[in-house]
């Protein structure tokens, strides 16, 4: 008696608060994503026909928008592949490549002090960090370095005339991995006509990977980064250096089930604050055709 009561009181407010977080993850994954316009429109159609068939007591167009259902699903999982495929590859990666709080902060100067040298010397670079998702595609298409990752040996491969200065570069752990990688472009139709090559590949790895993807430009200096199909361009180096730590040092600790044998309380790092600033200044296609 009493277990049916609380399954009739709790049950409808369990499935309440299911749906609604369902929707409201749903709603977080399509925004910013190259879906979202496509799905938004979708669902003003659908919604107009279903309301208009509904007022007019149309049964045919009500039994048709009814079975479409199941093909807008599958045109979902379609539109969503790169999205959908990086989400289930974070659920069931592993701990993150850098082992402690301290190694992480290394590898995250290392990368500040290469795109501060690159940037004031107008040196174009593009920079992959690879972090639970392999980078394998990309790493095939290069040309395996396997060193230590330091500013010296970045600003080495980036310099201009280099046999491996073409391409992007690919970092795990505290490693290079690969130089001259070819990177997929991004299929999006709504960014700057000015954009160049260099950029829409590092947003283009974004999109199907939870790398992190630091770009330099040659022509201006400016220095971006991708994440998560997210473009930010025309940051700071102190801008930078808070978004890695949130992302390589905040979040891999939080994620990790094992932090609390690796760490104490005591040492664990405050989120840093990320400010995200966008810049209009106009990109130009290299030579080399790899953009700045």
């Amino acid at each position: 008696m009493i277990w049916t009561w609380l399954q009739n009181l709790w049950g409808p407010v369990i499935e309440i608060w299911i749906l609604a977080m369902g929707i409201y993850y749903a709603l977080r994954f399509v925004r910013g994503t190259r879906g979202a316009p496509v799905v938004a429109g979708f669902l003003v159609v659908t919604l107009t026909f279903w309301l208009v068939s509904h007022l007019l007591h149309l049964t045919v167009l009500q039994h048709l928008l009814t079975n479409f259902f199941s093909i807008f699903m599958l045109g979902i999982l379609i539109l969503f592949q790169p999205e959908l495929r990086r989400m289930l590859a974070e659920l069931g990666s592993p701990l993150p490549l850098f082992a402690t709080a301290h190694e992480q902060r290394e590898n995250i100067e290392v990368i500040i002090q290469t795109v501060e040298r690159l940037s004031e010397v107008h040196i174009g670079a593009l920079i992959a960090i690879e972090r639970t998702i392999q980078l394998q595609e990309a790493v095939e298409s290069g040309v395996v370095v396997d060193c230590e990752a330091t500013p010296e040996m970045l600003e080495t491969i980036f310099f201009p005339n280099n046999a491996i200065h073409d391409g992007g570069v690919i970092i795990k752990g505290d490693r290079i991995a690969c130089a001259a990688c070819i990177f997929p472009l991004t299929q999006r139709q709504d960014l700057n006509k000015s954009l160049g090559t260099r950029h829409r590949a590092a947003l283009g790895l974004s999109e199907e990977t939870d790398a992190v993807i630091v770009a330099v430009s040659e022509e201006t200096g400016a220095i971006s980064y991708a994440y998560k199909s997210q473009l930010i361009r025309g940051v700071t180096l102190e801008e930078l250096r808070a978004f890695l730590t949130t992302v390589l040092v905040t979040s891999a600790r939080s994620r990790s089930w094992l932090k609390w044998l690796r760490f104490r309380s005591s040492d664990q790092p405050k989120p840093a604050p990320v400010h995200m600033t966008k810049s209009d200044s106009p990109i130009a296609i290299e030579p080399s055709g790899l953009a700045k």
